[in-house]
């Protein structure tokens, strides 16, 4: 059996080798970068305009959102070390945090991480951050004295939290998000605290009310 003999190559060739798989890798981590902030750009006109009762604006900035989220996962399929860097876990997270949120004041389902195309920790980040960011949706409602919907809205805070808590496993499994949960309580606690103040004084004046109409009755 005969083997081909190969001469083994120069440390110039090794190098020059290593210096284009770094810069392929430079240039994808630059591309990468841009991306994820136009992720969290869209997500975050998405969740401004959720807020002004804009969904059409919303759902516009939360479609590039997603888009870009796709075509960010597969500039980096062959790069797993710059996918794993942090920065494309924190654009999924406000892009999931957006699509939850405009969800929610739909009245519709959360959208689940398989069609959002997002990976698990940065989905369950997500949530937590959309049902913190609920509480200001809530409030608006409370002022417009739309006490019901603001009810329902804390239901589904209420929902997401206790389903976060259930995971308990390691900050490096789950993305932080024992500390994003935490968060979420005292958001939920003040809100909860909100609402029932609001009911309570909703139902003193409706007694009232009910009071003055009686003795104007009596009186007549």
């Amino acid at each position: 059996m005969s083997y081909e003999s190969r001469a083994p190559a120069s440390l110039e060739e090794v190098t020059a080798s290593i210096h284009s798989v770094f810069t392929d890798v430079c240039a994808a981590r630059e591309k990468a970068l841009g991306l994820s902030r136009q992720v969290i750009q869209h997500a975050s006109r998405s969740i401004r305009a959720i807020h002004r009762r804009e969904v059409g604006s919303a759902t516009t900035a939360l479609e590039a959102a997603s888009r870009i989220t796709h075509e960010l996962k597969e500039l980096l399929k062959h790069h797993p070390s710059l996918y794993w860097a942090g920065y494309v876990h924190d654009s999924q997270k406000e892009y999931v945090e957006a699509a939850a949120m405009l969800a929610i004041v739909q009245q519709l389902p959360i959208p689940s991480p398989t069609e959002l195309d997002v990976e698990l920790p940065a989905y369950l980040n997500g949530l937590a951050e959309a049902a913190s960011e609920s509480r200001r949706y809530v409030l608006d409602l409370l002022r417009e004295q739309n006490s019901a919907l603001a009810q329902q809205t804390l239901e589904i805070m209420d929902d997401i939290y206790f389903e976060l808590i259930s995971f308990d496993f390691p900050d490096a499994v789950t993305g932080g998000l024992r500390r994003t949960t935490d968060s979420l309580r005292a958001v939920l606690e003040r809100t909860r605290a909100d609402v029932t103040v609001t009911l309570v004084q909703q139902r003193l004046q409706q007694s009232l009310q009910i009071f003055q109409e009686r003795i104007q009755s009596d009186q007549t």
